[in-house]
């Protein structure tokens, strides 16, 4: 769920219109970015967000490289074989959030299939890392599904950031399809895993326009809340490229302000459902 908007053709909805970022925080983050070349998922995937969580003290940023080892339809990321494992990495992102000021960052990741710990351990690093360097910046962990396997997953419980996200993306029946290599009830474990092993605040996020029927997402929604997901993110899909999926319909306004009350009534403690919502939107309020 990290695709992000990038240039709205014509004929699209007037919902999707995004207006350039401004402010004064927006502004100096930017200047600090470009001066240091700092790598936020942010700037490189041009969020349409960028401007208001900027000017919230919120931040997402990537590791363990740009190549992923899943070639799922939806994802803009590159897929192939992973560049090695840069063990500065936890050092060099700790660095950015001192610099760029960061109150509440979020931290991703490309899978790493291709790696025996599926990239857990420079996981654990980097939260070290940025707790040792923030002593105040609090942490979303937007994680892999880290194939399932429950001493990976342990070792982002023995972090335990604030917050602990893993996206469905979709709907069980389109899942195959959407995901390819992951497993939608393997998602749902994983989440479950996490609340039962500790984790205080879970999180997860679909995308809508990818064919899935309404009576789908409401049943997608209250799985979440079977696994005790806390919060969930609900956005538009929009397509990367001409090789990746087609959006099959755009989304209103109307449609996702029912799913954002049918999930407060489900006990999500946070719903942000809208067209422009990813992952990482509004995630600083995420922690209350």
């Amino acid at each position: 769920m990290e695709t992000v908007i990038e240039n709205i053709p014509a004929g699209k909805p007037k919902w999707l219109k995004v207006k350039l970022p401004i402010g004064q925080k927006y502004t100096e983050l930017r200047g600090l970015v470009d001066k240091y070349s700092l790598n936020t998922i942010c700037t490189s995937g041009s969020c349409p967000n960028m401007g208001e969580c900027w000017g919230e003290g919120t931040a997402t940023f990537m590791i363990l490289g740009n190549i992923c080892t899943r070639s799922c339809g939806f994802c803009g990321v590159k897929t192939g074989r992973p560049e090695t494992v840069d063990w500065d990495e936890p050092e060099k992102v700790a660095r950015s959030i001192k610099i760029m000021n960061i109150k509440h960052a979020v931290i991703t990741s490309v899978d790493r299939d291709d790696l025996k710990d599926g990239g857990s351990i420079i996981w654990i690093e980097t939260v070290k890392a940025i707790r040792r360097m923030n002593p105040n910046t609090t942490l979303e962990t937007l994680i892999p599904d880290f194939q399932g396997i429950e001493r990976n997953i342990d070792r982002i419980v023995e972090a335990n950031p604030e917050v602990v996200s893993h996206n469905v993306e979709t709907v069980r029946r389109l899942t195959r399809e959407v995901r390819i290599q992951a497993k939608y009830d393997r998602s749902l474990e994983v989440l479950r895993y996490l609340k039962e092993k500790g984790i205080n605040r879970t999180k997860s996020g679909i995308m809508l326009g990818l064919g899935e029927t309404e009576e789908e997402v409401f049943q997608t929604m209250i799985d979440l809340r079977n696994a005790n997901v806390d919060v969930v993110t609900i956005g538009q899909y929009l397509q990367p490229s001409k090789k990746h999926l087609p959006v099959k319909e755009f989304i209103t306004p109307e449609q996702f302000a029912r799913y954002e009350k049918f999930g407060l009534e489900l006990g999500f403690r946070h719903v942000e459902s809208g067209p422009l919502v990813r992952s990482s939107y509004k995630a600083q309020k995420h922690i209350l």
